[in-house]
């Protein structure tokens, strides 16, 4: 038996991507699809301008788009792929009426009685759920993933923290998918670089400190680390690339920083993949379009490695954004609620 899922903004691009990895899953079974009101009636193939492989998949090109109002769902799980000003309106809805909703959207990401996971980050912050139910009478409860880039940093931090980690640097070279589609303009971004993304800094800088805090009596204690970020959009499609520099309490060698990337260990779930961090040697990886796919694109790749003085370390990180930095982020959540028994 198969739980049945629901997915609220199914025609833009996460959302879109969503509903291929959901296709053939294992576990859920897709058989909601919800839409902004202009879309709603309509046949999500005939409607949808699929843009993230080569064709709709047919289990779902018929189904009717529905509005996101809950007494309309037919779903156990819904997976929240909505702009963030809408997912805040939206999202306490289908908690409140007993939805399990496992959102990529920013909008209760940083509310303290609301889990954001990275499931083989920070999994006992699940216990937060009992709270927010409690906290706000509601039957159901929302889980979230982070932002992309903040996914792909923070799974390389987590294993850093035994070895001392104080403070982070990073600057970034994020593609275009990121912004969503149709994302930017071509006159913008071909022969160019565009040195500011609206509030991604922001979340890259604090969104990590809640996922590596300490789940202790009911709230999440933030982690101390200091961090500082530069983001970047660069003319690429997918994969999120980030350079890194970590400075730790002690001195530091790379072998003890290689053992502790090699100890994250995967998890026995449907969308995780059989290597969390892989590490490339080769002095000129990782890149997106070598890289990205790794792990079907739930892998993050990590190269350069290089020891900066007695006490910090440099290397670079990418991600397959769309996947293991969005949708897959949140259908990997759902997996771990289950088998956790969430679900």
């Amino acid at each position: 038996m198969k739980f049945k899922v629901g997915v609220l903004g199914a025609t833009g691009m996460v959302g879109q991507k969503f509903v291929q990895l959901l296709s053939n899953h294992p576990w859920f079974k897709v058989t909601t699809l919800m839409a902004s009101e202009r879309r709603v009636g309509k046949r999500y193939g005939e409607e949808v301008d699929w843009i993230v492989s080569s064709e709709v998949p047919k289990e779902v090109r018929d189904l009717e788009m529905l509005p996101m109002d809950p007494k309309h769902c037919d779903a156990d799980i819904v997976f929240s792929a909505l702009p963030s000003d809408v997912a805040r309106d939206v999202e306490p809805r289908f908690a409140k009426e007993g939805f399990v909703v496992a959102s990529n959207a920013s909008a209760y990401r940083m509310e303290s009685d609301v889990p954001l996971v990275i499931p083989e980050v920070n999994p006992d912050h699940l216990g937060l759920i009992e709270f927010q139910k409690k906290n706000r009478g509601w039957d159901g409860f929302i889980v979230t993933n982070p932002n992309c880039t903040t996914i792909m940093l923070t799974i390389t931090l987590k294993p850093l923290m035994d070895l001392g980690l104080k403070g982070v640097r990073v600057a970034t070279m994020q593609a275009l998918s990121g912004a969503g589609y149709p994302g930017v303009p071509s006159l913008a971004i071909v022969d160019n670089v565009i040195p500011f993304i609206k509030g991604e800094e922001e979340k890259v800088e604090s969104e990590p400190l809640k996922i590596l805090g300490r789940f202790e009596n009911g709230r999440i204690v933030p982690a101390e680390i200091d961090i500082s970020a530069s983001c970047h959009r660069v003319p690429v499609i997918d994969g999120h690339l980030e350079a890194v520099w970590a400075k730790f309490d002690r001195e530091i060698d790379l072998d003890e920083v290689l053992r502790a990337f090699d100890s994250l260990k995967p998890l026995n779930l449907p969308t995780s993949p059989e290597k969390v961090i892989v590490v490339r040697r080769e002095v000129d990886r990782p890149q997106p379009r070598l890289d990205r796919d790794e792990g079907g694109g739930m892998s993050v790749v990590v190269g350069r490695l290089k020891r900066v003085g007695d006490r910090e370390v440099r290397y670079l990180v990418l991600g397959h954004n769309t996947v293991r930095g969005a949708a897959g982020a949140s259908i990997l959540n759902a997996e771990l609620m289950v088998k956790e028994g969430y679900i």
